[in-house]
């Protein structure tokens, strides 16, 4: 390898915030590690990491470390891709993470015909969970992030935007699902709803177009997992608030149906796809790029013909 070990001791540390973790998971010895990063403090005059009673923790120096050793780790992860490259064209990884909603909505079928079509590309797809869809991106972890409401942020730069607004979806044997156009909010509250958890971005704008309401809101059911939501308005639970792309599948089979609210009661989450602004793309991050762009165009075109979402302005240029 072109670096040392040390830099890949303290990537896992950093990760897992244990010296005895990242240990069991690079399957070497926890006093090899130590050494390593007593050796790289002493060299650098700083502490990387604050030691803690039960682990390990960044310093302000360690921030700026693990960046710069997160930029050499994937540089030199490309350089093996570009090498493997020239003995087996058309080999490459895409890192990504993905919003919850739309990981369980369109995206996996997305990545199954992008995979179908390149065999030879590896996808790795991480969830948001404890932290946000944007800060794997700044840090370097992921090459591109997508999700809805993802605030402008230094560091960040778009590569698209559409824009997509939350609707009401109800099981096919509703009432108000056999109706046409867009749906009042009044008739939706007098049934039982189940809604996205506080704390989640969905739920902050369902907030939003309820709060000029003069009644409460008491949901039967929340949660944090859009794919229970859909389940639970199938089963005739409730109904839900949601954006188009979380049911396209549902409502194409005919299990669910989306209508959107009128103009008035409208809130539209933006959603964006994203990558650092100082990483070049490399060419399989272009190609899966490019390929997600003209999917997810495809995708809002089709909802945009059935009246569920306005029509877009052109997504943001690519630019590797």
């Amino acid at each position: 390898m072109l670096h040392s070990r040390k830099l890949q001791y303290i990537d896992e540390i950093a990760r897992c915030g244990s010296i005895r973790k990242a240990a069991a998971r690079l399957n070497v010895a926890s006093s090899a590690i130590n050494r390593q990063i007593l050796a790289l403090e002493e060299e650098l005059g700083a502490q990387i990491f604050e030691r803690l009673p039960r682990g390990l923790r960044l310093t302000a120096a360690g921030e700026l470390c693990i960046e710069h050793i997160r930029d050499v780790l994937k540089a030199y992860d490309k350089l093996e891709t570009r090498v493997r490259g020239l003995k087996m064209p058309q080999v490459g990884r895409v890192s990504m993470i993905s919003t919850v909603g739309l990981a369980a909505g369109p995206l996996p079928e997305l990545i199954a015909r992008f995979v179908e079509k390149h065999p030879r590309m590896r996808i790795q797809l991480a969830i948001d969970g404890a932290t946000t869809t944007a800060n794997p991106v700044l840090s370097g972890e992921v090459d591109l992030g997508i999700g809805f409401n993802i605030p402008a942020t230094p560091g960040l730069r778009t590569l698209a935007t559409f824009d997509i607004p939350i609707g009401v979806v109800l099981p096919p044997d509703h009432p108000l699902a056999g109706e046409e156009g867009p749906v009042d909010l009044a008739k939706v509250l007098q049934e039982p709803l189940v809604l996205a958890q506080p704390g989640m971005s969905l739920r902050t704008m369902i907030n939003l177009i309820l709060s000029p309401l003069p009644m409460s809101v008491e949901p039967v059911v929340e949660t944090g997992a859009p794919e229970t939501l859909r389940h639970l308005v199938k089963r005739g639970t409730g109904l839900t608030f949601l954006n188009p792309l979380d049911v396209i599948g549902d409502c194409r089979r005919g299990e669910l149906v989306f209508r959107p609210l009128v103009e008035s009661q409208r809130r539209h989450q933006p959603m964006k796809l994203f990558a650092r602004a100082r990483a070049t793309l490399d060419t399989a991050t272009s190609l899966f790029v490019e390929f997600l762009l003209g999917e997810l165009g495809a995708l809002v075109e089709e909802l945009e013909a059935k009246g569920h979402v306005p029509p877009q302005r052109q997504p943001a240029e690519l630019r590797s």
